[in-house]
């Protein structure tokens, strides 16, 4: 084998190692933030957002959509490891397909267009698709489990929305009014840091490629 592609081997085993060694401290970064978690006063107290996102959209825009999904997996099972599950693990597979949803997009769309205003367009995508993920997955997979898993029917779940808004008085304007803001509010909040912080921590990541 000669040196060149001696070189070009360990350069690759050295980005890879790299690589992985980067998607578990942004995951473990994540983890740390899942615990840091603010309520909101349009929406009952289970809601509450946290930044955890951060990091693995950050991940996502210096490594690829695969890195980013691998981040929010690893974020979800050692959250899942550490304060268990009171949803038998429903809840923790929504909510990984929820921030892949915010993530995904994005990555994707500024992997094609590596600016600001492709990082912009792409966040932008994301947290509307976010939303409407969110909305879906919460009226027929999240509030079902919640509702079992608090052992109370649904109405009572919108009745804790009531408390807080009374335009909430069913299950659709539950996630019209709790939900949706909610999903917003956080795509926006995560996509304004990520957008303040990027330009600055990227070249960590970009160190030894």
């Amino acid at each position: 084998m000669s040196t060149e592609v001696m070189h070009s081997v360990n350069a690759g085993s050295r980005s890879k190692v790299r690589t992985m060694a980067q998607v578990g401290m942004l995951s473990a970064i994540a983890v740390v933030l899942m615990l840091f978690e603010v309520p909101l006063p349009f929406a009952p107290a289970f809601y509450e957002i946290d930044f955890s996102e951060v990091p693995v959209l950050v991940g996502c825009f210096a490594m690829g959509p695969a890195a980013g999904v691998a981040i929010e997996f690893l974020k979800i099972l050692l959250n899942f490891a550490i304060n268990g599950t009171a949803t038998a693990g429903v809840g923790e597979i929504a909510n990984f397909l929820i921030g892949c949803s915010l993530v995904v997009p994005a990555a994707l769309i500024y992997k094609f267009k590596k600016t600001r205003t492709g990082a912009i367009v792409g966040m932008a995508a994301g947290t509307v698709f976010m939303t409407a993920v969110g909305c879906l997955l919460n009226a027929f997979v999240l509030l079902p489990t919640y509702a079992v898993a608090f052992g109370m029917p649904i109405d009572g779940l919108v009745q804790m929305g009531t408390a807080v808004n009374s335009a909430i008085d069913s299950l659709t304007t539950f996630v019209l009014f709790a939900v949706a803001p909610f999903n917003l509010l956080k795509g926006v909040l995560v996509s304004l840091i990520v957008f303040l912080i990027y330009k600055k921590i990227s070249p960590v990541f970009k160190m030894n490629h």
